[in-house]
């Protein structure tokens, strides 16, 4: 099937060798983005540090916050990316077994949700907090509940995304493991 008829909603064939070289892809190039990220809190705290003074309520919340807004989206990325690493390599070793598994069209859908709930995670982490800065001034550094609890959930429903196409590639390697017992 062309690639144009495939982007008009036709079905094409999906290997379990294509499946997992794509969880493997997006999930090394996640994973690196997330660590890049990691160097957001290095700077933060640095300007931080030379800043003096970072107030009683900075203080009192950092071990909730981790002192940067930056922190959440660089874990779920980094953790993330190694999940579909570590999926796309259990699709490869249920090839390597013999097995050749039919592929559900969850199972297709699945390193798109992953891979878009990640980046929708980095995005709502950022504009959020943008957006939510805007209408609650200092929301993150002051724990102002309304802001804090609309950028949570942002970032929440993204990664409730990407859980989604975690249990849809579970599902499918349960089912294909399952004639190894």
């Amino acid at each position: 099937m062309s690639n144009a008829a495939m982007a008009m909603g036709g079905e094409a064939a999906v290997t379990p060798t294509a499946l997992s070289w794509k969880f493997i892809r997006w999930g090394l190039g996640l994973f690196i983005t997330g660590f890049l990220i990691g160097f957001i809190p290095i700077a933060h705290y640095m300007v931080g540090g030379l800043g003096g003074d970072v107030g009683r309520d900075f203080l009192r919340t950092i071990t909730l916050w981790w002192g940067c807004p930056a922190i959440l989206a660089e874990l779920t990325l980094k953790t993330g990316g190694l999940g579909m690493i570590a999926i796309g390599f259990c699709y490869q070793a249920i090839i390597w077994q013999g097995a050749s598994p039919n592929i559900s069209s969850h199972e297709r859908i699945a390193p798109v949700l992953c891979a878009f709930g990640l980046i929708a995670t980095l995005v709502s982490a950022a504009a959020g907090y943008v957006i939510c800065n805007y209408f609650w001034p200092k929301f993150y550094f002051d724990a102002t509940p309304a802001g804090k609890n609309v950028w949570l959930a942002a970032q929440g429903l993204s990664i409730a995304v990407y859980v989604v196409g975690v249990c849809y590639s579970f599902a499918g390697i349960r089912r294909a493991s399952a004639q190894f017992r």
